[in-house]
């Protein structure tokens, strides 16, 4: 493997990464893919066992996504139905201006929706934001530190062998 194509996965694997906390943008995937195609061209037990490593790793991550935000949203209280609408309100403001119109979109209606439901509190509404921002946040850093140790051990691979 030349130079070229070292850099070419290097820049997928970045692209993962800040893939990650986008809206929308298959993090996960990229940073799974660039160590899949690194594999497919190198041959090697140690790039074989770094893919492995890698999917089983990403795979968990993906497990605990899906599993840490019900949980926490749940224990705060918050309807389901809030966050839907929440979510829906993201994926247009992701549509009108990208990346900042789904955060604005995702807060403003948690925080718009609870203010409501609670009676017009500033304080309550924006506590439950904060717990709903915590709730996704959480899955996020999750998904984003097993990215990170991914293309940490692909680095340290490429530098090694």
């Amino acid at each position: 493997m030349g130079t070229a194509q070292a850099c070419l996965i290097g820049a997928v694997m970045l692209l993962g990464l800040l893939g990650v906390p986008a809206p929308g943008v298959p993090g996960t995937l990229l940073c799974w893919a660039a160590v899949l195609w690194w594999a497919t061209l190198e041959h090697t037990s140690l790039t074989w066992g770094v893919l492995a490593g890698a999917t089983v790793l990403l795979a968990v991550a993906q497990v605990l996504v899906w599993l840490l935000p019900p949980r926490r949203i749940r224990d705060s209280g918050m309807s389901w139905r809030t966050v839907l609408t929440a979510s829906g309100v993201a994926v247009a403001g992701f549509a009108l201006l990208p990346v900042v119109g789904a955060v604005l979109g995702f807060v403003g209606t948690i925080y718009v929706t609870e203010r409501v439901r609670l009676g017009g509190g500033h304080r309550a509404a924006w506590a439950a934001t904060r717990r709903a921002m915590r709730a996704v946040g959480g899955s996020v850093l999750v998904e984003l530190m097993a990215c990170l140790l991914v293309a940490g051990t692909w680095l340290g691979a490429v530098v090694a062998g």
